[in-house]
């Protein structure tokens, strides 16, 4: 079987390196395409992976849409050259590409739709098959959409798939044991994010300043890194980052996507920005495992108190490993699961359907 996946975004290489990996073991033949993105690029070469560079993403809305009629054209010709039989992707491009070729597509999507209306709107309506946590059933109910116990993150993070190293904490002059804290700051670029904040500058400075008096902070953003805040930012690998969140005390941040990797990790997770509320697979784990935490812009203070709360437990390790095994034993690893859809497509999909213990085996 041929295969494309699409990557958009550098946590996607994650999404998909495992299940990249044992495709090709399996005997498929996979290929890659990326934007031009240095950190997804980065993180393919780091990971060994070869890919197809198709052109350059743009910031703006008007750009994006002309981008958009351009990568369409480039993935058509690229599946076509290469006789695609599957396209997987977090990708509008994947399912405009589907309609108009002989791939299949099997779109990823962990976002509720009016969090990103654009591609709820733009790709949704295109792909074969929507992939998406089934905390999002209650606006994914068409027979296309693919619902799974699961999020993106535990396709990289499950404990089938990672192990924490402790020689990450020797690179960042951290001792097991050492209180020390994470800080994600994020760029707001992407379309979702028009309008939307995050943590202002004096904000982060008055959190960096209370943490400071606790343990070593460690600041990790997207591109540079304001001079104020080059201090604290580590050399290590991106692929290491996930050994220092699972021993940090806290995570603190405005991202998403790493306040999720924190919380199924078992590190307490904090965010602070305008998708407080909105997002259902965070919301989970904030209201139904306690693993995170989420307050919106004009809630610093409130974030600021529970930091101190958190700060004052000795045992807030040994709590947040038993709040991650509950979690844990709800949930699949997503990479068993996504390797058996495909492996098996299409009798995979009648198995989904028929059998009541189908997620079961992917434990």
């Amino acid at each position: 079987m041929n295969i494309l996946i699409d990557i958009c975004h550098p946590a996607h290489v994650h999404l998909f390196r495992n299940f990249i990996r044992i495709m090709k073991e399996k005997g498929h033949y996979v290929y890659v395409t990326v934007k031009d993105i240095p950190a997804a690029k980065e993180l393919l070469e780091l990971y060994n992976i070869r890919y197809i560079d198709y052109g350059s993403k743009s910031d703006s809305l008007i750009g994006k849409t002309f981008k958009q009629m351009k990568y369409d054209w480039d993935i058509k010709n690229i599946v076509k050259e290469l006789s695609i039989d599957i396209g997987i992707g977090t990708s509008i491009t994947i399912s405009h590409v589907s309609k108009i070729s002989r791939m299949i597509s099997f779109v990823l999507d962990d976002d509720d739709s009016d969090v990103e209306p654009l591609f709820a709107k733009f790709a949704h309506p295109f792909a074969d098959y929507l992939l998406s946590p089934d905390v999002l059933k209650h606006e994914r109910l068409k027979k296309t959409h693919l619902l799974y116990p699961g999020y993106h993150e535990l396709s990289y993070l499950h404990p089938n798939r990672f192990t924490p190293d402790e020689s990450v904490l020797k690179k960042l002059g951290i001792k097991l044991g050492d209180k020390f804290f994470v800080l994600r700051f994020n760029a707001f670029k992407a379309h979702h994010d028009i309008g939307a904040k995050g943590l202002s500058n004096a904000q982060k400075n008055q959190l960096i300043s209370l943490l400071n008096q606790h343990g070593k902070v460690i600041i990790t953003t997207e591109g540079s890194v304001n001079p104020e805040y080059k201090k604290y930012k580590f050399n290590i690998s991106p692929t290491e980052i996930f050994s220092a969140l699972a021993f940090a005390t806290l995570f603190i941040g405005d991202s998403q996507t790493m306040t999720n990797e924190a919380a199924v990790l078992g590190t307490p997770a904090l965010r602070l920005n305008s998708f407080v509320g909105r997002i259902s697979y965070l919301k989970e784990q904030e209201d139904k495992y306690n693993l995170a935490f989420g307050f919106r812009p004009n809630e610093f203070n409130n974030l600021l108190s529970k930091v101190k709360e958190l700060l004052s437990d000795d045992n807030i390790k040994e709590k947040w490993k038993f709040k991650k095994e509950t979690m844990l034993s709800d949930k699949i690893d997503v990479t068993s699961y996504l390797v058996s859809l495909i492996d098996n497509y299409p009798q995979s999909l009648k198995d989904m359907k028929n059998d009541s213990d189908y997620f079961m085996k992917f434990k």
